[in-house]
This record gives C-alpha cells, structure tokens and sequence, in this order.
C-alpha cells in the first residue's frame, strides 16, 4: 500500500516516530533496512536552528538511503517557525513535521510541543505561516488533547487541514497521561473521520496484532511506531509479514540481535565517535537484549564497557552462554 503526503509518494504505511535520544541516524538507517517506510528525526528546536546551535546541526543530518525522511521542528512562534523551514527548505529530507505532541516539562513549560493543544487558533497560525509557499509537505503530529478536560483533537486537526498541513500524526493519550494508561484509539478514527488528507495513528502498537487492531479499530492511513521499535527494528518487517500474508515472524535468534548491536554501535562510531557511542549503546542493548534468559546480567555488565571491543567480547560472551543453556 502506497501513501501519498503532499507531493511525497511513501512505498508504504509504517513510520519511525520521532523520539528524542533515540531516532538519530544510525537507528533510522537500521529500521529503514528493516521496513520503515517514512523515517523521522528527532525533533529539532526552531531556536537551536535560528542560533546556530552546534548540537543542533547533526540532528539536521539526513543520509540520502534514509529517505523518505521527514524533519521535526518544534517551537510556538509562527514566524521563528516559518523562518526556520525556509533556512532548511533545500537541506535533504522530504516532509517538515510540527512537533504539537511532546509532553515534555522543559518544552510544555516554553509553551511548545503538547502546550500548543492549549492553542488551535496558534496552531492555525503556525500551520498556514510555515506552508505558505513552502515546497514541502507540511504536518503535524498532536495528541489526544492536554488533558482529560479539553480533549480537542478533532479541532485541531481540522484547524490544521484547513491551513495547509498534508498530513495528521495522532498520539491517542493526552499530554497528561504522558505515555502512561491506554492508548485511546477512538480519537484516532475521530480524527480520521474528520479530515481528508491522511492521519497516522500513534500509540501502542508493539506487535504486528496490534498495528492489525488500529487499522481495523481506526481506518487511520498509516502507522506511526515509536517506542515499540527500541531494541527491535525489526517490528517493522514482522508487522510487513502479518499484514500481508498473516505470517507472525519469530522473535529473532540471538545471533542476528548479537549482529545487530554491533552494527548498531559501529554506526554510531562512525556518526558520533567511539566514546559517545559506547555511552548511547548501553541503553540500547538493554532494550534490545530484554526478554532473552540472562540478559539482566548482561544489562549490568554493559555500564561498564567503555571501548567498542569491550561491546564485541560482551556480546559474544552472552551468546557462548546462551549457547550453553540450550545445548
């Protein structure tokens, strides 16, 4: 199934949610690898953009096997917003993504990300100012609303359709809820219901069952998955498989996880050097090795490594004692 957003044709349904520490490039290359078909960034503050903020250019960096890649922004001044797309606008990635989601303390407290729910009328501003004009699809990923008391997803939505954005990534929990509670997938259908142009349903999808379920519960045009990748890029392969043939693909064997992290890590050398990569490995790991007999061992071993060879001999150590266990 092909989607279109915009003028971006998208080969399939399945997306790489943003998330903050976590989809940086060398994790979307790995989930592009496995099946992703429209990638993120993490997100990208409009300020760090405008100040030329050092750590802000590597998160602009976008390789050209990623694409379709779509670029967050998050800020709550129209004009800095608009600014700050068109200073990006010839820079390589696809889609111009609104953070209008994140529940964050530092980002609410400024009035950005899940704040904005506070303000459709802001919303609208921000929406037809920045796509005014722009070559590139423009979207915005909300939530349910900012608590239980002023659920307005349907609202903004339409605000948002209404001036120029392509698309409606929804998280169905409120900026209260956090990532804590129940999905509601209702509002997604809500929404769906509400608007012409495509919405992506968020929220709780962590088996291929589950990505089944939203389609069916919401009609939602595609699927954005965020936490259920962590440790596990290959979700979207195993949601690829169920889709389209009913197959449930088996968890994968150590051997090819073991394979992963070192690739994952390698990467991460390479993009962000060895030290710094050994420090963001070790929550990797952890989310990649959950579930595996041991692996809490392994889990404490890992915050001890400080070199890509220690990594190396750790997870060949880990997989010589599985290998024991099951022999």
């Amino acid at each position: 199934m092909s989607l279109h957003i915009g003028n971006v044709k998208i080969q399939g349904n399945l997306f790489l949610g943003p998330m903050a520490g976590v989809t940086d490039l060398p994790f979307r290359l790995l989930c592009k690898e496995k099946g992703a078909d429209l990638v993120y960034t993490e997100m990208v503050s409009a300020k760090g953009v405008q100040y030329n903020n050092k750590n802000t250019e590597s998160l602009l960096e976008i390789a050209e096997e990623e694409r379709p890649a779509a670029l967050q922004l998050f800020g709550a001044d129209p004009d800095i917003l608009s600014e700050t797309a068109k200073r990006l606008e010839h820079r390589n990635f696809d889609i111009l993504d609104i953070n209008m989601g994140c529940p964050v303390p530092k980002v609410v407290n400024n009035g950005e990300g899940s704040a904005l729910m506070k303000k459709p009328e802001l919303i609208g501003e921000i929406v037809r100012k920045v796509s005014s004009g722009y070559s590139k699809p423009v979207t915005v990923k909300i939530r349910k609303g900012f608590n239980d008391s002023s659920i307005n997803a349907v609202e903004v939505a339409k605000i948002a359709e209404e001036n120029g954005a392509a698309a409606i990534a929804v998280h169905a929990r409120t900026r209260e809820q956090f990532y804590s509670g129940k999905a509601d997938w209702d509002i997604i259908r809500q929404v769906k219901e509400a608007v012409s142009v495509p919405v992506i349903g968020s929220g709780d999808v962590f088996t291929p069952q589950d990505a089944v379920r939203m389609i069916e519960a919401t009609g939602c045009d595609g699927i954005m998955l965020a936490r259920g990748t962590r440790g596990n890029p290959w979700i979207f392969e195993q949601i690829k498989a169920y889709l389209k043939d009913g197959i449930l693909l088996p968890k994968p064997e150590f051997s090819e996880v073991g394979a992963m992290i070192l690739r994952h890590a390698a990467l991460l050398s390479e993009y962000k050097g060895e030290l710094i990569c050994i420090r963001e490995m070790r929550k990797h790991v952890a989310w990649y090795t959950t579930g595996y007999p041991g692996s809490a061992k392994l889990r404490s071993r890992v915050n001890e490594i400080e070199t890509m060879e220690d990594l190396k001999h750790l997870v060949e150590d880990y997989h010589k004692e599985l290998e024991k266990q099951t022999n």
